[in-house]
């Protein structure tokens, strides 16, 4: 079906372009209320796309054998600004109005006996348009899309980098400004697509009920938590989308800019986590403090350091009993003659211990980092 010329329909139309374009705005402004709250620029760039639709119906209606190409004429007419303030919805609503308005001037606008024809004309131009704006919006999520996704991946090397200055730069606009605690999570990447990878760890995270980032390096899957208090084991829904092998998990801070000190952690315990082969997956990074020093990483080594200092600082015997503990094969009853006391004695300090530094000599894996611990204490403040 082709659309009639309708010429002295079109001179009536084209000379009221102007003012049915005030009258729409007019009409949105009283029946939109987030309309009426918009900023003046971006309503005068509404009364600009509404001045080019009608102007664009016109030229449509003009050449009835010409495709109905409206997004070039129509949204040109507003810069990009305006369709990331207005949500498509919106623009939808500013549609119906406007094509409202201009119905309800067919009767004035139309010669005689050709009302039916433009009534007719405006409902499937208003059509066109309705999905010419849908494709504009759809181009501009695809552009964000990418555009967040490179600055993702931006963000998360200056992380593994340290470079915390850039971290701080670019939270707020990925909006993680407001986000807290977060965490670094670092492990195999899983064969095949990194960009499948990405998305699968952001669906599985938002099942989760996390914020997540992330980001694929030659060897590794890193992934930044937010949200979660406890990160080892808000990283559990996730482990999935990892490849096989270990998924190290660091320390939990209080923003964004300062998640390089975690994801330091993280490094450092992926790069010693082979030495230990029975890590549990995932694993902290503060569970393999003594791989670490082991490997050669300072924050590690000082961590244990520290340590030592505390149980210096309180006193009561305690370097001097977990030594002897040590050495008499942990042994109570060896200690206790060693150190001429009660076995109960000896328990009752190596307790102590632990209230201290947090590690207990009872457990494997804590008396390794206690031994460390003493060892380094003793190198950097050798007894007298």
């Amino acid at each position: 079906m082709s659309r009639p010329r309708l010429a002295n329909t079109l001179r009536r139309l084209e000379r009221a372009s102007g003012a049915l374009a005030t009258q729409s705005v007019s009409r949105m402004d009283e029946n939109l209320p987030w309309f009426r709250s918009m900023p003046a620029d971006q309503r005068s760039w509404v009364t600009l796309v509404a001045q080019a639709g009608i102007a664009a119906l016109v030229e449509w209606m003009r050449n009835p054998a010409a495709p109905p190409e409206v997004s070039g004429h129509v949204f040109a007419a507003a810069p990009r600004d305006l369709a990331r303030s207005v949500s498509l919805q919106q623009v939808v609503a500013l549609v119906k109005v406007t094509v409202e308005v201009v119905e309800e001037q067919v009767p004035h606008l139309a010669a005689p006996g050709e009302e039916q024809a433009l009534r007719e004309s405006v409902l499937r131009f208003s059509r066109e348009v309705a999905f010419a704006a849908a494709h504009v919006y759809a181009r501009a999520a695809e552009s964000r899309g990418a555009w967040d996704a490179r600055l993702q991946a931006l963000l998360v090397d200056a992380l593994v980098r340290g470079d915390a200055e850039v971290v701080a730069g670019r939270s707020a606009a990925l909006g993680w400004a407001d986000v807290t605690p977060i965490a670094v999570a670092i492990g195999s990447p899983p064969p095949g697509d990194a960009d499948a990878a990405l998305d699968a760890v952001e669906r599985a995270g938002r099942r989760a009920g996390l914020e997540i980032l992330a980001g694929v390096q030659p060897d590794r899957l890193v992934v930044v938590l937010g949200r979660s208090e406890d990160p080892v084991k808000a990283v559990a829904p996730l482990l999935a989308e990892f490849g096989d092998g270990p998924v190290v998990v660091g320390h939990p801070v209080p923003t964004l800019a300062e998640a390089t000190e975690s994801a330091r952690a993280a490094l450092a315990a992926w790069r010693a986590v082979a030495a230990w082969p029975t890590a549990p997956r995932p694993v902290a990074a503060a569970e393999l403090l003594p791989e670490r020093v082991v490997a050669g990483d300072p924050t590690a080594r000082e961590d244990l350091r520290q340590r030592y200092v505390e149980l210096a600082a309180a006193g009561g015997a305690l370097l001097e009993t977990l030594s002897v503990y040590f050495d008499s094969g942990a042994s109570l009853e060896g200690a206790a003659r060693l150190l001429f006391v009660h076995p109960n004695t000896v328990r009752y300090r190596l307790r102590r211990v632990t209230d201290v530094c947090a590690l207990s000599p009872f457990d494997a894996r804590d008396a390794f980092s206690l031994r460390l611990a003493l060892s380094i204490g003793r190198l950097d403040d050798p007894p007298l």
